[in-house]
């Protein structure tokens, strides 16, 4: 028997599972364009605002970049636009604040026709820099007498799919935005003989891998700390759609940085994690920056900003460094969608005639849509587009001056931090652990690329992996890996509390952290049976994370909510599923409901379904229940951590 709520879901009476419950499918690792439903209703005028948001797993694809609207609806205000909307066949409205179009554009163009027209209805758009109206060229079909573009022949340029309509070599470009200041040069330090600047001891361009320079600190008291990687295993099995591996971090010398501040349950670290060498040696070479120069300390001179620091104050800078120190550390070079700015930059130094055309054409008010398209795309590299036209070979230093600055990505701990493991004999080592699940994208080159966190930690994992089974101690390779302890007050460690029924809902790799908590929990005889864990997995026999490693029994704490493709089950079917339970908690004295995981798909269904089981249990409708779960959320009795 079940009760059906006001949103057409079932809800099961009773606490019991369905008995063959599939795995939560967690989005694509893709970007996602939100868009104004009102832009695709003929109901609604379509003279909002674009509003575009990119999400990078992964990281990048272990950062998600977002990108200011300029004009327009907000988010929030779409929820106005709700009561305007059509409805469905069953009277059930649409889904009224999003609409989500993949990386491919495919649904755009489902929606808006081919490339290129898909923003020409879009009167202003985002351009990652300012924003300008969208003119189209004078002439709208071949001119008689005009002048030919030589497209570039190369895979390169053919990934990016640029629209470019009937532009030629004479086609009148308006509103191209002013090339962008230079506010990083360098200098040769024999150049300042009337200085003195401390050199830094160089070392070998290994070394330069294993840790950032000292300029690259996050926010004070914190530094980076070079932590040697203890050991490294893969959690996921072959024919897993993700890849998940497990990381012990040795802190044991971890640095004093004042307080009382220390690693702890639900706490995240952040790690620095350089670009790959691969593809920094792609950019040198591409900008034909000779080989002898590549490690040579320089002097930089910046003018303002914070770049190369992570959180440093805006000032300029002196600072002597290496040309390979700044591209591997200081920029990101993949994670970010290209701007107008780029391809200005790129433009004033093509020395082919058409590829110049081309990149003032993306840069100008004719190019808007073009643009759009390449930023709500695929994932575009700096490699890609400088391969893309061989002939631009701006400066680095003009070229560091334009990209963002390379972040760190942050990983929740996977483990009760109090507890020192004591695994090498009679050395005992403080370790902390992480999950982290690897970020692929399309690569029009090799197929697949990882994001640069999660394919930085994985390098160093499958070193660890390959010297084991050649018989070798992992630690002899002296792996490191670059972190600080800088999220120790976030949410999930901030409203962790020792006593009080606890319901923890993860998908993927959001249920690591949830592992410390019952680590911790079960520390305590009357807390042991007061935590159940409701994991989402794919298929439980390749992706489930921390089988048999929970410190219990795991029939008494933890339900693994399978899922397969083309079903429609999914994590938070369970959470409705289990109404009672989640009833009990929430209404019990100290009681938590916890939520980890990725914010679409997972994290939106899962607030859904609990404000289900409010409306079904606390007979409330749907706006008294959504505002029944904001003010447990206010209260900390429901914590949802989400990306």
């Amino acid at each position: 028997m079940s009760a059906t709520v006001a949103t057409g879901q079932p809800l099961p009476l009773t606490a019991h599972s369905h008995p063959s419950d599939p795995i939560p499918e967690e989005p694509s690792d893709t970007r996602k364009l939100s868009i104004s439903a009102s832009q695709f209703s003929q109901s609604i005028p379509s003279n909002h605002g674009l509003s575009s948001s990119y999400s990078d797993t992964a990281s990048t694809l272990d950062t998600e970049p977002t990108t200011p609207v300029t004009d327009g609806l907000s988010d929030d205000s779409l929820d106005e636009l709700q009561d305007k909307l059509p409805q469905g066949p069953q009277g059930k409205k649409r889904r009224a604040s999003t609409l989500l179009v993949s990386q491919d554009s495919e649904d755009a163009r489902r929606f808006l026709g081919e490339r290129g027209a898909a923003t020409a209805m879009i009167q202003k758009a985002c351009c990652g820099g300012g924003c300008c109206m969208l003119q189209e060229l004078k002439s709208k079909q071949p001119r008689e007498g005009s002048i030919p573009l030589k497209v570039p022949d190369s895979p390169a340029y053919q990934s990016l799919k640029i629209n470019l309509g009937h532009l030629s070599l004479d086609s009148e470009l308006t509103g191209v935005i002013d090339l962008p200041p230079k506010t990083a040069s360098f200098e040769n330090l024999a150049n300042n003989p009337s200085r003195t600047y401390a050199e830094p001891q160089r070392q070998h361009k290994p070394e330069v891998l294993k840790h950032p320079p000292s300029f690259v600190t996050p926010h004070p008291p914190y530094q980076v700390f070079s932590a040697p990687l203890f050991h490294a295993r893969e959690l996921t099995r072959p024919g897993a759609e993700k890849r998940t591996y497990h990381f012990d971090i040795d802190v044991t010398d971890y640095p004093e940085e004042g307080g009382d501040v220390d690693f702890v349950v639900g706490g995240a670290i952040g790690v620095c994690a350089p670009n790959s060498p691969v593809i920094v040696d792609q950019v040198f070479d591409l900008l034909g920056v000779p080989r002898f120069v590549r490690d040579k300390p320089i002097l930089l001179k910046t003018a303002t900003g914070r770049w190369p620091t992570i959180w440093g104050d805006e000032a300029a800078r002196e600072l002597v460094t290496t040309r390979r120190e700044l591209l591997t550390w200081c920029s990101d070079i993949q994670s970010y969608p290209p701007t107008k700015q780029l391809f200005r930059l790129l433009a004033e130094h093509a020395e082919d005639p058409s590829e110049k055309m081309i990149l003032m054409y993306l840069s100008s008010a004719q190019g808007q849509a073009a643009f759009c398209d390449l930023r709500t795309g695929p994932y575009i590299t700096i490699p890609q587009i400088l391969n893309a036209f061989p002939s631009c070979r701006p400066p680095l230093d003009h070229l560091l001056s334009v990209l963002n600055t390379l972040m760190p990505r942050f990983y929740s701990l996977s483990q009760d931090p109090t507890i020192s493991c004591q695994r090498d004999g009679a050395n005992r080592r403080r370790l902390i652990e992480i999950a982290v699940t690897v970020h692929e994208a399309d690569d029009y080159a090799t197929g697949k690329r990882t994001g640069v966190g999660s394919g930085f930690l994985e390098r160093l994992a499958q070193q660890v992996m390959q010297a084991e089974k050649e018989g070798k101690d992992p630690r002899e390779l002296d792996l490191r890996v670059p972190m600080f302890r800088g999220l120790m007050a976030n949410p999930l460690a901030r409203e962790f509390v020792s006593d009080g029924p606890m319901l923890l809902i993860g998908a993927g790799v959001g249920v690591a952290p949830f592992r410390g908590f019952v680590h911790r929990r079960l520390k305590s005889a009357n807390c042991a049976n007061k935590v159940w864990v409701l994991q989402g997995v794919r298929d439980s026999l390749l992706d489930e994370l921390y089988s048999g490693d929970w410190g219990v029994h795991e029939d008494k704490v933890k339900k693994v909510v399978q899922s397969r493709r083309g079903e429609g089950r999914y994590v938070q079917e369970e959470v409705r599923a289990q109404a009672d339970l989640v009833w009990f908690i929430v209404n019990a004295v100290d009681g938590r409901v916890f939520v980890c995981g990725s914010s679409k798909g997972m994290g939106e269904g899962v607030e859904a379904a609990l404000v289900d089981v409010a409306m079904a249990k606390g007979k409330l409708n749907h706006d008294e229940a959504k505002s029944f779960w904001e003010e447990k959320k206010n209260s900390g009795q429901y914590i949802a951590e989400t990306w």
